[in-house]
């Protein structure tokens, strides 16, 4: 027996050619490729299929002209961060300064001198750019920029250890983001893994125990992303350092989040400092573009000049090369860093979590305000993320809503559907917004899709 009977109100569903035809579909394609509205009004009569073959509520014309603009809209987009995670990984962690989105627009449109030697006239190397700046700013005798810090810390051990023994601690195995972990990094460098010591204590004498004939390279991985207390013990990057030299074997210190200015003042310490890591006396650093230093998604590596050539000329260097908008954005971060005070003002990650609490309950009133009575102030705390001072909390003012008809998830919901969504936390089953990582231009914004939100 047929699945659809003749009276099946999806018999009387229209036909494709007939929705194209209608003046308001039609129009369409003024504005939007033929492929777009075609396939807006084939999901559109799918979706009434599903529903029974009930004609959309709003008419078809305006059913197709919404999954029309849905399918146009750009997949990638601009969101507000109210959640009070400064690094929030999901939402594309470090905000660029005014500096290197400058610089994006200025190469973005035009040729570049990417890989061209001015003075020559002839090719030229992209893996001078940053280079410069990078060694005037931490002292270290080289620098190489590549894609990400994954892509750094593969490259250095694929240059540094690959066919041999890299040795490393069990208790900094850590997987990072997206679930890769370092024991698998290792594997794909052609490096061979060799664990020493336990998950929380290892000391001098696991390392110099484990170094033989093969071992190539000394691992050192900062624990970003949590913490280990207690019963616990472990080498300073200082002592690796020491132990590869006797051994004539490399050293590598993964640094993770990439701190160039030291913010114990704010009192946010645990991080080591990308000078403090070279001052250990190891031959490469690997760290973060983006993270705490505040520029774009980059991994850098800085040491001496062998260990930097030798990741340099390898084979893997062009593989995770960066491209001209990450140099260019990256370039203009770091010359913010020649004055640390300009460089604490205008990059917004330093400018976040170094600002002054008074400050940001003074936005907190603006938001109240702006929201109305379904709201207060209350105190709370912000968070750094992004895998960086891990337990540390910063104190902020918080705005919580009250909502008596609707769930905190209904709030919340609601507020990721506005134009452009804004993204916040829950807490005590209460949606809070945390001005700390709210743009002051967008105080307002956030205030009227919280009062859209709660209308009820």
């Amino acid at each position: 027996m047929s699945a659809s009977l003749p009276s099946d109100p999806r018999r009387r569903l229209p036909a494709v050619e007939a929705l194209l035809a209608e003046p308001d579909v039609a129009a369409l394609l003024g504005s939007h490729p033929r492929s777009v509205v075609v396939r807006a009004v084939r999901e559109t009569i799918d979706a009434a299929r599903a529903n029974g073959g009930a004609a959309p509520p709003e008419g078809w014309g305006a059913a197709v002209l919404a999954r029309a603009h849905q399918l146009a809209a750009p997949a990638l987009g601009p969101v507000i961060n109210a959640t009070g995670v400064v690094l929030h990984t999901n939402l594309g962690r470090a905000p660029l300064a005014p500096a290197a989105i400058a610089a994006l627009r200025r190469i973005a449109g035009e040729y570049s001198n990417l890989e061209y030697d001015l003075a020559q006239g002839s090719r030229g190397s992209r893996h001078r750019l940053c280079r410069d700046l990078l060694v005037e700013l931490t002292g270290a005798e080289d620098a190489l920029v590549v894609n990400n810090a994954a892509g750094a810390l593969l490259l250095a051990l694929s240059a540094l250890a690959r066919d041999g023994e890299a040795i490393v601690s069990r208790g900094e195995l850590v997987e990072i983001g997206g679930a890769f972990r370092i024991p698998d990094i290792m594997a794909r460098s052609g490096a061979k893994l060799v664990e020493v010591g336990a998950t929380n204590r290892t000391h001098r004498k696991d390392y110099e125990g484990a170094i033989g004939p093969a071992t190539r390279l000394l691992l050192k991985v900062h624990r970003s992303n949590f913490q280990v207390t207690g019963f616990t013990a472990d080498l300073a990057p200082l002592e690796i350092a020491a132990i590869a030299r006797a051994a004539r074997v490399a050293s590598l210190f993964d640094l993770g989040s990439g701190l160039l200015l030291d913010l114990s003042p704010w009192g946010l310490t645990g991080e080591p400092t990308v000078a403090e890591g070279l001052a250990s006396g190891v031959d490469t650093v690997a760290f973060s573009g983006d993270k705490l230093l505040g520029g774009p998604q980059a991994g850098i590596l800085l040491g001496t000049k062998t260990a930097i050539e030798a990741c340099r000329t390898d084979p893997l260097a062009r593989a995770v090369r960066s491209d001209k908008f990450t140099l260019a954005a990256l370039e203009a971060t770091l010359a913010l860093y020649r004055d640390p005070e300009r460089a604490r003002g205008e990059i917004p990650v330093l400018r976040m979590l170094t600002e002054d609490v008074e400050q940001i309950r003074r936005r907190a009133e603006t938001l109240h305000n702006g929201v109305g009575k379904d709201s207060e102030v209350v105190a709370g705390d912000s968070e750094v993320g992004g895998g960086s001072f891990p337990g540390a909390k910063l104190k902020t003012w918080l705005v919580a809503l009250t909502a008596d008809k609707l769930t905190a998830d209904s709030v919340a919901a609601r507020l990721r559907r506005a134009n452009p969504p804004v993204i916040a936390r829950i807490a005590d089953d209460r949606v809070v917004l945390d001005p700390r990582t709210i743009f002051p231009h967008q105080i307002e914004q956030v205030a009227r899709a919280v009062r859209a939100a709660l209308d009820a």
